[in-house]
């Protein structure tokens, strides 16, 4: 319990200045670095013909998004197909199989990383630089440009812009994402992650055998698959191996990494907001008086709040998931009593013992909250109720989640939880100053949806059809789990997975695929659609009947409607899987 309470209040210490430094990148304000990166990324507008300046309304905004993620999809489509060439690769790869390729390429465009292959033995070092490092920074910035762009859209300022998506994503990759990889990298090479382009090296252990330690740029993928939430290792069993995450100190590197900008995320958006705030009522002429204090002119701890209540939904989510995934694994597994053996230490099957208990649990838990997807422990042999944290938190999907997901996801959320409060006071719904009107509603409405029916969907398909069946590899309850966890991973953008099953196949790299394609662009294009439509609609004034979302009841409300939300919809399947085989072994 110390271990992961430090681990938690360190990390709100460092999540408020990275907050604020995203804040100032997100709203074109000056930073210490800019005589620097101003060079770097006016270079790269004159060579790529881009006007920073020429702002977009959301429509363009999403097209030049897709237009831009599709161009890419195709690059690294080809590279796949042809990566046996000799360049880059001593180990003699060949080149990778359609299907494979397919669901590879969707996977991490999409910022998903699910991997149905083994870096080390299925991509050569060309295809782990120029697709894999390569599409893990763009995903991420990409996803993080929608965000800031949803984000201006729910500030206000215009009518029609939401900014310039080309611009957006060179600041986010130059002045957050390479600067921190540089670092993060160059502190995983400390702890002895390797960073090279020597092929294998075959040594002899001490039984006399012969192993095949893995080469290669491990430390340049590491770092960005982390601080991209992209989660794909650049071997098969990921970050629970010495060679990508050898002690724990890279550990928490790696963990901190996947947490900052998320958090990041949604400290910008309060601070976003307020200052859209306070210079609507600067222009006003308004002060306002703060929980009985004496009236003062708007501060920027005041509107700070927008952000800290989600922040708040978000952690209490977060908390409780910690806890049940902790004291889960921490209660061992009945079975051994039955075969003589002690449970009193815990379940620690598949867990790395450099790491134990408390570590395992909090990177499962953060991994599948920030839908990153990196694991250091196998999911797949979790106890039922441990194994069912992350997959309700990928079902969410709004726990800080990837670069902005979860800030945006949630907001759906807070816009569905204004409404209901709407009605129950018999008001139009508002939020942020705005009214919450039909289109919106529907909107939301449709973007909460596609989530559970594409993990619903692709699920009963899988356990309809023999394609789907031949890769379930435990006929019990813990065969559903690995269905749902797989189709919940790739919607979610996530990731990880109950790796039991067997899923480099023609149906699941086919199926896979869609769920993440639907899952990633589906939600952006109706919330950046939302954003649009509510930055035309004129402020309304605050009345005694308006619902204040900066507060702490509202934090609470927002945690109930989604957890009611999740009842509705994914409670039936988690009993019939995670819940269910709990049960039997526990009885």
């Amino acid at each position: 319990m110390v271990q992961l309470v430090l681990t938690i209040l360190i990390y709100l210490m460092m999540v408020i200045p990275v907050g604020i430094y995203v804040y100032h990148i997100a709203a074109g304000k000056h930073t210490f670095a800019d005589p620097v990166f101003n060079r770097l990324d006016g270079l790269i507008y004159r060579i790529s013909g881009i006007d920073p300046h020429k702002g977009m309304n959301w429509k363009k905004y999403a097209v030049s998004l897709l237009v831009t993620n599709a161009v890419m999809i195709l690059l690294g489509y080809i590279i796949l197909r042809i990566q046996s060439i000799g360049l880059f690769n001593p180990n003699g790869i060949g080149n990778m199989e359609e299907s494979l390729s397919f669901n590879t390429i969707i996977s991490f465009m999409t910022n998903t990383n699910l991997q149905h292959y083994s870096g080390e033995s299925g991509l050569s070092y060309l295809s782990q630089m120029l697709v894999i490092i390569f599409m893990m920074f763009v995903s991420a910035a990409s996803g993080y440009a929608a965000c800031v762009a949803f984000i201006r859209g729910l500030a206000g300022k215009t009518k029609d812009n939401v900014g310039n998506f080309f611009a957006d994503l060179v600041r986010i990759t130059t002045r957050v994402l390479l600067p921190f990889s540089i670092i993060g990298g160059m502190l995983l090479v400390w702890q002895g992650v390797p960073q090279n382009f020597t092929g294998n090296v075959v040594v002899d252990t001490i039984e006399g055998a012969k192993q095949i330690i893995a080469m290669g740029p491990v430390a340049a993928l590491e770092i960005i698959k982390h601080l991209g939430t992209n989660g794909g290792g650049f071997l098969g069993a990921n970050s629970s191996t010495p060679i990508e995450n050898p002690t724990i100190i890279s550990n928490l590197i790696e963990l901190y990494s996947m947490m900052l900008l998320p958090g990041a995320s949604v400290i910008t958006f309060g601070k976003m907001v307020r200052d859209r705030k306070r210079e609507q009522a600067q222009a006003n002429g308004q002060k306002l008086e703060i929980k009985g204090k004496a009236s003062r002119s708007l501060t920027v701890w005041m509107y700070g709040r927008e952000g800290r209540t989600i922040f708040a939904a978000m952690g209490i989510i977060f908390i409780l998931g910690l806890g049940l995934c902790f004291w889960a694994e921490s209660q061992g597994n009945p079975a051994l009593a039955d075969v003589g053996l002690s449970q009193t230490q815990g379940s620690m099957e598949g867990k790395e013992v450099r790491f134990g208990i408390a570590q395992s649990a909090m990177f499962t838990t953060t991994t599948t909250s920030f839908t990153t997807g990196t694991v250091n422990n196998m999911h797949d042999t979790l106890t039922p109720l441990g194994g069912m944290v992350p997959l309700l938190h990928m079902m969410l999907n709004v726990v800080f989640g990837g670069k902005g997901v979860g800030l945006m996801n949630m907001i759906m959320y807070a816009i569905l939880a204004v409404f209901i409060c709407g009605l129950m006071i018999g008001r139009t719904p508002e939020y942020l100053g705005k009214k919450i009107e039909g289109r919106e509603m529907k909107l939301t409405a449709l973007c909460i949806i596609i989530h559970p029916f594409l993990i619903l969907t692709f699920s009963a398909i899988a356990v309809a059809t023999q394609g789907g069946l031949e890769g379930i590899t435990n006929s019990g309850f813990h065969g559903l789990t690995q269905v749902l966890y797989e189709f919940s991973s790739s919607a979610a953008n996530n990731g990880s997975g109950f790796e039991g099953l067997a899923d480099n196949t023609m149906f699941w790299n086919i199926t896979t695929g869609l769920a993440m394609f639907f899952g990633r662009y589906l939600s952006i294009v109706i919330q950046l659609a939302i954003a649009g439509s509510l930055m035309k609609k004129r402020f309304v004034n605050e009345s005694v009947g308006t619902l204040h979302t900066d507060t702490a009841s509202f934090a609470i409300i927002l945690v109930f409607v989604v957890y009611i939300f999740a009842a509705l919809t994914f409670f039936p399947v988690l009993s019939l899987g995670p819940i269910a085989e709990h049960l039997s072994l526990w009885t």
